[in-house]
């Protein structure tokens, strides 16, 4: 039986990617294209930019799988993109100003009016609004150039515009796009307040679908101009973040996903919506109807390279030789941390005089004791067991780190082969066009590239220098004595 093959297209804040995989989530090509990062890139950017670098992208697949497949059997395509970036189009569908990007700060006033107003009206839809959300950097442009408001047909995020440059069909987003655009994704439907108390039109927003729904084929033009065979199914797709969860394989219930980078972002499955009374986890709706619930620390692996250097493998090699140790460290690189709890006045800490192989080993473990203290706040929240951590990011990359974090975890913890966006948007791009779901395409595509299981011998030390690392959280006044809360 010949195989099918997905595009998935990935357009970052740095550059935009392209994949192609196979039915058994081998990838075939690839092609890039980086941006240049400047202040100014981090508030706009040109979607018009984003598109000729992406075409180049598919170029690049389309030149190296030429010769290997056959190019009739592509049978999907599906972007995904930065969460919260707005662009604004005029009736003809092109842009009226650059891409609003999620990173861009100016909207913060209005974010804090939009989530006054969401929060009197009692909305069910996302209320926890802030700068990097989409529907204050709306209002933003609203306020700011109000003779284009005549001119304006529709609001739409980034992977949208892609989708509609591949399709021609701009006004459809998706779940995952849409929540921090204000949509409810509980009862599925935009919530009337947007358009009665703020000065916005209901026809300017998209219509909302899950992931992987066919949105079209692909243009005929640009299927003859890039040489690919008309038919492809364009789909909707996915934020970036839910993307790479979906590409870790953290797509049935109680499975999750754990990226360690600058940031430590915890991402999973749950039957139920998680309602954090502080405003730690959001949710997205998973589009077989779960929840996909998420959360980011402050903490990370930023502190391996600025404390460490890069030459880390004979530091690594000892460090194996020390764990479990008895120190407390927390390398929290600034202050403030907002989850697994939030604590404005927080900072790191450490142990002072130790050899660097132990700093670098109590380090690697106090991340671990955060990333622990973050599922059991989700379990408690959620009723819901963890059953196993994927993980992906920097910090996936060491062995020992694995080891370490599987047995602080008392869980197993997997490293899948290719965990990145633009592959999660190709899982998305099988899932309802040669698969009949998500969780069946992601179980089919997601190949495990390493296993880490805990050792006995190491789970009941680290039981024991948890219950120290979580007293001291408590002792400093960053979590509450009793619990969760």
């Amino acid at each position: 039986m010949k195989s099918k093959y997905f595009i998935g297209v990935d357009v970052g804040t740095q550059g935009a990617r392209a994949v192609l995989i196979d039915a058994a989530g081998e990838v075939f090509g690839s092609g890039e294209q980086a941006f240049p990062l400047s202040n100014q890139s981090r508030e706009e950017q040109s979607p018009e930019q984003w598109w000729r670098d992406c075409l180049l992208c598919l170029q690049q697949v389309v030149s190296q799988v030429r010769s290997q497949i056959n190019l009739a059997d592509i049978k999907a395509i599906a972007v995904t993109s930065t969460s919260g970036t707005i662009i604004p189009l005029d009736k003809n569908n092109a842009p009226l100003y650059n891409a609003i990007m999620y990173s861009d700060p100016r909207s913060a006033e209005e974010a804090s009016f939009c989530k006054k107003v969401a929060l009197a009206e009692h909305s069910n839809g996302y209320t926890t609004f802030n700068a990097s959300s989409g529907l204050p950097k709306m209002l933003w442009f609203i306020k700011r150039y109000p003779d284009k408001v005549d001119l304006l047909g529709k609001f739409i995020h980034a992977a949208d515009f892609i989708t509609g440059k591949l399709s021609g069909v701009y006004e459809v987003t998706d779940y995952t796009n849409a929540l921090k655009s204000g949509y409810d994704v509980r009862k599925k439907e935009w919530p009337a307040y947007i358009w009665e108390k703020l000065p916005i039109q209901q026809s300017w927003l998209p219509t909302v679908q899950s992931s992987g729904t066919i949105v079209a084929t692909l243009l005929p033009e640009l299927a003859v101009a890039l040489g690919l065979p008309k038919g492809i199914h364009v789909v909707t797709g996915m934020t970036d973040g839910c993307a790479a969860q979906i590409a870790s394989g953290a797509v049935q219930i109680g499975d999750w996903n754990t990226t360690i980078g600058t940031t430590l972002v915890v991402k999973g499955v749950t039957t139920r919506e998680i309602d954090d009374p502080h405003g730690r986890l959001y949710c997205h709706r998973h589009p077989e109807g779960y929840w996909m619930p998420g959360g980011a620390s402050n903490t990370g692996a930023d502190w391996v390279t600025r404390d460490f250097g890069t030459n880390l493998d004979e530091l690594t090699k000892q460090a194996a030789a020390l764990v479990p140790t008895r120190h407390m460290a927390w390398p929290l690189k600034q202050s403030g941390e907002r989850f697994p709890f939030i604590a404005p006045q927080a900072m790191g800490f450490q142990p002072a005089g130790l050899p660097s192989a132990e700093l670098f080993a109590a380090c690697m473990e106090g991340v671990a004791y955060i990333e622990r203290y973050a599922y059991e706040v989700i379990t408690q929240l959620s009723g819901e067991s963890v059953t196993a951590v994927f993980t992906a990011g920097g910090g996936s990359n060491s062995d020992l780190w694995l080891q370490i974090r599987s047995n602080v975890l008392q869980l197993p913890v997997y490293k899948m082969k290719h965990v990145t966006g633009a592959v999660g948007a190709a899982i998305i791009a099988a899932s309802q066009t040669h698969f009949m779901s998500l969780t069946e395409a992601a179980r089919a595509l997601t190949q495990i590239e390493k296993e880490v299981y805990p050792q006995p011998a190491a789970v009941a030390a680290y039981q024991q220098n948890y219950q120290q690392f979580i007293n001291i959280l408590a002792s400093k006044g960053y979590i509450s004595k009793t619990a969760y809360a």
